[in-house]
C-alpha cells in the first residue's frame, strides 16, 4: 500500500477513534456527547488524493489494459463508494488525476512580463510531462486513444484544459498590450503544443529548458 493510501487509511482511523471516545466519555459523564474535532476534510483529503495518485498510477503502469475504478479503489486503499462520492466514472477520475498533476506541476505565471511568463510556462510543461509517472500516464492516454473513444474523450478535454491554461496567460499579455489585438492567440497554442506532443511523442528532439526558452522567444513579436 502507498504511503497516499495509509495516510488516507490512518485519518480514517483516527477520526472514528475520535469520535467513539468523545461519544463514550460524554455518555460516561451523564452529559451530552462533546462535539469532537473536526477531522473529516483532513480525511477526505487523504482519501482524495490516495484517489488521484492511484488512477495515475495505473494509468502510467497499464500498458492499455483498462483501469477499473475496482483496482482504483484497492490501490487507494478506500471502498468503491467512496470513489463514486467525488466522481460518476472511471473516466472522470482519471482525467481529474490527470489535470491535478499538471495543475500541481505547471502554474500559470503571471510576472506583469510576457516573456518571463511564456518562457517559465513552456519549461515547466515539457519538465513536467518527463516525469516518471505522468510521461507513462500520457503516452498509454496518447497510444490508446487512436482504438478506445473513452480515452480518446479524455485526451480531448485534458489538453483542451492546458491550452486555456496558456491561452489565459497570453490575453493576460494582450490585456497589457504587450501582444497586439489582431494577435492569434490559438495559434500560439497550437505551435507550443505542437513542438511539445511531436517531441514528447517522436522524441525527435529534446525538450529542455533550452528548447523552452527558444520557443517562447519565437512567438514573442
Amino acid at each position: 500500500m502507498s504511503d497516499t493510501a495509509k495516510a488516507s487509511k490512518a485519518a480514517e482511523a483516527a477520526d472514528s477513534a475520535v469520535s467513539t471516545d468523545a461519544t463514550e466519555s460524554a455518555e460516561t459523564a451523564g452529559a451530552a456527547p462533546a462535539v469532537r474535532p473536526h477531522t473529516g476534510r483532513r480525511r477526505n483529503e487523504a482519501a482524495r488524493r490516495a484517489i488521484l495518485d492511484a488512477a495515475l498510477r495505473l494509468l502510467a503502469e497499464s500498458d492499455g489494459t483498462p483501469v477499473t475504478i475496482d483496482a482504483i479503489a484497492r490501490t487507494a486503499g478506500v471502498g468503491k463508494q467512496t470513489v463514486y462520492r467525488w466522481w460518476p466514472s472511471k473516466g472522470a477520475v482519471l482525467l481529474d488525476a490527470l489535470t491535478d498533476r499538471a495543475d500541481q506541476d505547471v502554474h500559470g505565471p503571471d510576472t506583469g512580463d510576457l516573456r518571463t511568463d511564456l518562457r517559465a510556462f513552456v519549461t515547466n510543461t515539457f519538465e513536467a510531462a518527463q516525469r516518471d509517472t505522468t510521461a507513462s500516464a500520457l503516452r498509454t492516454v496518447a497510444r490508446e486513444a487512436a482504438r478506445d473513444p473513452h480515452l480518446a474523450e479524455l485526451m480531448r478535454t485534458f489538453t483542451a484544459a492546458r491550452r486555456t491554461a496558456l491561452r489565459d496567460l497570453l490575453t493576460r499579455a494582450r490585456d497589457r498590450g504587450e501582444l497586439t489585438g489582431t494577435a492569434d492567440l490559438d495559434l500560439i497554442a497550437d505551435q507550443v503544443y505542437g513542438v511539445f506532443w511531436y517531441r514528447f511523442l517522436l522524441g525527435h528532439g529534446p525538450l529542455d529548458a533550452d528548447t523552452a526558452a527558444r520557443l517562447a522567444d519565437s512567438l514573442i513579436p
